[in-house]
């Protein structure tokens, strides 16, 4: 019985403590650990949402850049950060491709970190050099079926969003593209618009400028309704490419034993950032919208987005090394 009642007492002296410590959450200056270079998007809106959750929460939120081995260096940091709140980490779905990738990581996704909230979504578009002859995603498909392995794809290198989405592309539409990885996206359009490789797949805002400019052919984007910055280019779907949907998305995440309450408050205030008219509009000229979940939900749209790309790495049997 004394046994008993030391253990409840010593339980609820911890509960006290996490309590006291989440209520006083933050005191100190929060550590946002972004695994990508600086000046992409991940950076971008590391940087936006830092800002916005100093201002809400009156302390600092301080962006790292820590990029390398596919986003695991910094991501091991994080996940091996003390569990108190004050080491954050940027995620995207390139995390949940390389659970299927990297088997060699340091770390499990769902077991070492903690969702806290995802942020934002942009679709993509599947571009053609316009000498391709093949003016809708249609007559791509059939171009690209009477030529099994004649016609190539750029990508930004093995293993990103962009080479899934393109794999996924071509498994669904029973064609048969060339990878042809570069050394980022950049690299990439380049080789597109000088006709070096006719197909890739990227981001709507980094391509409108090139569609708009006629220095490729946009065929259809890739997410669930069209996009405001292309409005006349149709979506996979109603192109005839059912059921294809692939976007590039954020989320935040933190050291595993990281306390419920913390992850709930911050999970409210990111909210509150995405609530902002600002923020809304920032997010629509850039081609991208607010996510919103609760930790739950997203933990399950995080194991979901795991499970996709898992499939679609399998078939096409992918190897980053």
């Amino acid at each position: 019985m004394l046994f008993k009642r030391i253990l409840l007492l010593g339980f609820a002296s911890l509960l006290l403590c996490v309590g006291a410590k989440a209520q006083t959450y933050p005191n100190r200056p929060v550590r946002i650990i972004v695994p990508f270079g600086p000046g992409g998007p991940a950076d971008i809106f590391a940087r936006l949402l830092g800002q916005k959750l100093s201002e809400q929460l009156k302390q600092p939120f301080v962006v790292e850049n820590k990029p390398g081995a596919g986003a695991v260096i910094g991501t091991v940091e994080v996940a091996r950060a003390e569990p108190d709140g004050y080491t954050l980490l940027l995620m995207s779905n390139t995390h949940t491709a390389n659970e299927t990738l990297v088997s060699k990581k340091g770390y499990s996704l769902l077991k070492d970190l903690a969702p806290i909230a995802p942020i934002n979504a942009a679709d993509l578009v599947i571009v053609v050099n316009p000498n391709v002859q093949a003016k809708n995603l249609s007559e791509f498909i059939a171009l690209a079926k009477s030529k099994p392995k004649e016609l190539n794809y750029a990508s930004s290198g093995v293993g990103t969003p962009y080479h899934l989405a393109a794999e996924n592309f071509k498994a669904m539409s029973g064609t048969d593209l060339v990878h042809v990885p570069h050394r980022g996206s950049g690299e990439a359009r380049t080789s597109v618009i000088a006709g070096h490789v006719q197909m890739m797949i990227d981001s709507v805002t980094t391509m409108v400028p090139t569609v708009v400019g006629g220095q490729m052919r946009a065929l259809a984007v890739t997410g669930k309704a069209r996009s405001a910055l292309l409005p006349d280019v149709p979506t996979a779907e109603e192109a005839g490419l059912k059921g294809y949907e692939a976007t590039i998305w954020l989320g935040l995440m933190a050291p595993a034993a990281t306390p419920r309450p913390i992850i709930d408050l911050l999970n409210s205030e990111v909210r509150k950032v995405q609530a902002q008219p600002e923020m809304k509009e920032l997010y629509a000229k850039q081609g991208t919208v607010a996510m919103e979940m609760s930790p739950d939900e997203f933990g399950d749209y995080i194991k979901a987005d795991i499970a996709k790309w898992a499939k679609v790495i399998e078939t096409a049997r992918i190897k980053v090394d």
